[in-house]
C-alpha cells in the first residue's frame, strides 16, 4: 500500500434512461438509441473534438484566474476562474476527478455524455476550485524553497534550518561532511561538507542530498525498529525512494520504501510516515481497522498527516 500525496474525487452519474414516446396524433413516436449505449448529440461530438468554451466576455476572460493543465484537451469557467483539463474516456463506472501538480484531471465512462460531464464538473466546481487554489499555493511555496547551491544555502533538516559551509580542507571527507552548532549560537547550525569552495551546484547538491540521505536511512531504521514491535509487526527490508507524489509504500512481504526527503520534516511527522506505512503490514487497505491501528501509536496522526500536506519541502531539481 502507499502513502500518496494525490487529491481525487468520484461523482457516479445516472444512466440516462430511453426517451419516453413522443404522441404524433394517436401513435407513438418510435423511442430513441438504447440507453445502454446513448447517443452523444451532433454538438456534443464537436465539443469533445475541440475546447468548448462557454460565452465570456473579453474583459472578463481576462481578468480571469487560470488554471491549466499541460495535457488539456477540454475548457471550462467555474466561478471567477478559466480552467483547461484534461479529459480521458475508459472503462469505468464513475466520473474521476483528479487534482494533482499540473491541473485538473477528468475521466468519465465511455456512455456518459459531455453534457453530464459539464453538469458533473458544474456540480463539483467548489471542491475543484478549492483544490486547484491549495495545489497552486502548495506549488508557489515550493518553488519560493528552491534553492541556489552554494557556501551558505540553507534547508530545512528533521524540522531545523541547517546552513552549507563548503569546507574541503576539514578531516572528514570519508563521511562527506558534519553538522555543528551555529557559529554564534543562535543561527543556523552548520553542514560542513567536503566540497572545494568552486564547486559547481550540481556537486554541492550532491554532496548535500547523500548526506541527507545517509541521516534518513539511519533515522528510519531506528524508528522502524521503534514502531514495528509496538504494532506487532516484521519489517525486513527498507528502500530509500525519491517520488515526486508517494512519501512511502509497504508490501506483504515486510519491504518498506520511504522518500529520502522527509528528513525535512519534525520527527513527529516522520514517525507518522513510518507507522503508517508499518500498520499496513496488519491491513492493507485504508479502512477504518487500519486508521485505529495507526492512531494506537500515532494518537494525533490526522494532525501530522495534514502538516505532511501543507508543508513545503525544498525542490532539488
Amino acid at each position: 500500500m502507499d502513502l500518496f500525496e494525490g487529491l481525487g474525487n468520484e461523482f457516479a452519474p445516472a444512466k440516462p434512461a430511453a426517451p419516453r414516446p413522443r404522441k404524433v396524433g394517436k401513435k407513438a413516436a418510435p423511442p430513441g438509441p438504447s440507453p445502454s449505449v446513448p447517443a452523444e448529440s451532433q454538438q456534443d461530438k464537436s465539443r469533445e473534438a475541440g475546447t468548448a468554451l462557454p460565452a465570456v466576455p473579453l474583459r472578463d476572460t481576462l481578468a480571469l484566474a487560470s488554471f491549466v493543465h499541460p495535457q488539456a484537451t477540454r475548457e471550462t469557467v467555474l466561478g471567477s476562474a478559466r480552467v483547461a483539463y484534461e479529459f480521458k474516456r475508459g472503462k469505468r463506472k464513475t466520473i474521476g476527478f483528479l487534482v494533482g501538480a499540473e491541473g485538473l484531471s477528468v475521466r468519465a465512462p465511455r456512455w456518459v455524455t459531455l453534457r453530464d460531464v459539464d453538469a458533473a464538473i458544474k456540480e463539483k466546481s467548489d471542491w475543484i476550485l478549492r483544490k486547484l487554489l491549495e495545489t497552486q499555493q502548495r506549488h508557489a511555496r515550493v518553488e519560493a524553497t528552491r534553492i541556489a547551491w552554494k557556501d551558505g544555502a540553507q534547508f530545512p533538516f528533521m524540522g531545523e534550518t541547517v546552513m552549507i559551509r563548503l569546507d574541503p580542507k576539514h578531516g572528514f571527507a570519508s563521511v562527506g561532511g558534519t553538522l555543528d552548532a551555529s557559529d554564534d549560537g543562535h543561527g543556523p547550525r552548520i553542514l560542513r561538507l567536503a566540497v572545494a569552495q568552486n564547486a559547481e551546484a550540481s556537486q554541492i547538491r550532491d554532496a548535500a542530498q547523500a548526506w541527507l540521505m545517509r541521516q534518513a536511512r539511519r533515522l528510519f531504521i531506528e524508528r522502524l525498529d521503534h514502531f514495528a514491535p509496538r504494532l506487532g509487526v516484521r519489517w525486513k527490508k527498507l528502500s530509500l525512494s525519491n517520488a515526486a507524489t508517494r512519501w512511502g509504500s509497504a508490501s506483504a512481504d515486510g519491504s518498506i520504501r520511504l522518500n529520502w526527503r522527509l528528513i525535512h520534516f519534525r520527527l513527529p511527522v516522520i514517525d507518522y510516515v513510518v507507522a503508517h506505512e508499518l500498520a499496513h503490514l496488519r491491513v492493507m487497505d485504508h479502512s477504518h481497522r487500519f486508521w485505529e491501528t495507526v492512531e494506537s501509536v500515532v494518537p494525533d496522526y490526522d494532525r501530522l498527516r495534514q502538516q505532511l500536506k501543507d508543508e513545503a519541502v525544498p525542490r532539488w531539481s
